[in-house]
């Protein structure tokens, strides 16, 4: 039976609408129209009084006033009306008008401050439709084309320098508008960046989890076919063990060889028993005592020529987990592969292991002597089985970060003082109950 490789998504899947992030969150449009309350409120209140003091204000100050009282009353409770009624759209279009307005009572097409029509256009067209964004432009040529023709003119004090400070308000007001395009764009590309991160990182533990559960399949097979050749196994070492010239030696390694095959049909039988169980409440509260004791205990009976040390906190007396078999899996396939380390380096196949509370959480430490483990090595083992190995930190490694993300728990790899790694297994302690 092949079983298809896994290959991490990177950036799979087509994107979705356009910025559709900013229309789902409109405050960052009324953001947009402070900078535009801001330039009214800047050019009725300073460059009107010093440029033209005879031109009355106070139209101006109402247009400033009405826009900014409107911005918070959407912000103290109309955000979600905005959604269901047009938003964007109709934010970008009362801006317009408003800006209509205000040009209007100061000057018409003859104020620089009519270039600021064209960052609500540029905005339009980066978070609308293609409808509503030639719409809005539509709106915009509109209202420029009506004060070409319709407005109160505006006399300087000084008529000699009019041209003079109306370049310096072309100068202003093109600062302004780039300015304003600028840093809109730029939050909203880095708003666009973390939601494709999310969304990357959502499609590949979407594979990831889809492997697995391909994974489970093959070994709920493979269990099935290998009843068969185990059964046969057994059998061929009973007969062997009632020859009655068999040495003693030989006879102590039938028992053992008995014993591994109960062990693996164990193995056989609770594994589809215990398949599909991949989250922490399909488990229940076990003493972390108890626990550990368990899983080294299964893990010694595989490995009976191995030995791993446990050194437990006593604050962790009477306290619980949330568990299922797929967490005492992953603890059992970081022992063995710190037992791989240790026989690969040379030394004994002896597993340090050490379990500490820290607050409301369970701390165990998987020590081994053996080389390390390169950063590569970590971060190709969370996204998928390692390839081109011939033992040990493949699919365990894997399965283990598997487990320990369903459960919420935390697994990280530490170099050890004096050469070796310590796999570092954090979990969540169960709240003691009242």
């Amino acid at each position: 039976m092949d079983f298809p490789m896994y290959v991490p998504l990177g950036s799979a899947g087509p994107r979705s609408g356009p910025l559709a992030a900013v229309r789902t969150d409109p405050s960052r449009l009324l953001q947009l129209r402070w900078v535009s309350v801001a330039a009214m409120a800047a050019i009725a209140l300073i460059a009107f009084p010093l440029l033209a003091p005879a031109q009355p204000v106070m139209p101006l100050l109402g247009v400033t006033l009405i826009l900014g009282a409107a911005n918070l009353a959407l912000r103290a409770g109309g955000l979600r009306w905005i959604q269901r009624h047009g938003g964007a759209f109709n934010q970008l279009s009362s801006d317009l008008v408003a800006w209509g307005t205000f040009l209007y009572y100061s000057g018409g097409v003859t104020n620089p401050a009519i270039s600021l029509l064209l960052p609500l256009v540029a905005v339009g067209a980066a978070v609308l439709s293609a409808r509503e964004a030639w719409a809005l432009a539509v709106l915009a040529g509109a209202i420029y084309s009506l004060l070409w023709q319709f407005h109160h003119p505006v006399h300087l004090a000084n008529a000699d320098l009019a041209m003079y400070w109306h370049l310096v308000g072309m100068w202003l007001t093109f600062a302004v508008s780039a300015a304003t395009v600028v840093w809109f764009v730029s939050r909203l590309n880095a708003a666009l960046s973390r939601r494709e991160q999310a969304l990357a990182a959502a499609h590949a533990a979407r594979a990831r989890d889809a492997y697995l559960v391909g994974l489970g399949q093959l070994a709920a097979g493979a269990a099935h076919r290998l009843g068969t050749p185990l059964g046969t196994l057994r059998i061929l070492v009973d007969e062997l063990a009632r020859r009655p010239a068999l040495a003693g030696d030989a006879a102590e390694d039938l028992a053992l060889m008995r014993e591994q095959i109960d062990h693996c049909k164990t193995i056989l039988t609770g594994l589809t028993r215990e398949a599909g169980q991949q989250r922490a409440e399909g488990g229940g509260a076990v003493s972390v005592g108890g626990w550990l004791e368990a899983v080294v205990g299964r893990w010694q009976q595989l490995r009976p020529h191995a030995s791993a040390v446990i050194r437990r906190d006593s604050a962790l007396a009477g306290t619980e987990i949330v568990a299922d078999a797929s967490l005492g899996e992953a603890l059992h396939n970081l022992i063995d592969n710190a037992a791989n380390a240790n026989a690969d380096a040379g030394g004994t196949a002896d597993v340090d292991i050490e379990a500490v509370r820290s607050g409301e959480r369970l701390v165990i430490d998987v020590g081994d002597r053996g080389s390390g483990i390169s950063d590569g090595v970590r971060e190709t083992a969370q996204l998928g089985p390692l390839t081109g190995r011939s033992g040990g930190m493949g699919v365990g490694l894997f399965l283990a970060h598997a487990a320990v993300e369903h459960h919420g728990a935390t697994l990280d790899f530490l170099p050890r003082p004096g050469g070796g790694t310590i796999a570092r297994l954090i979990i969540q302690l169960k709240s003691d109950r009242q």
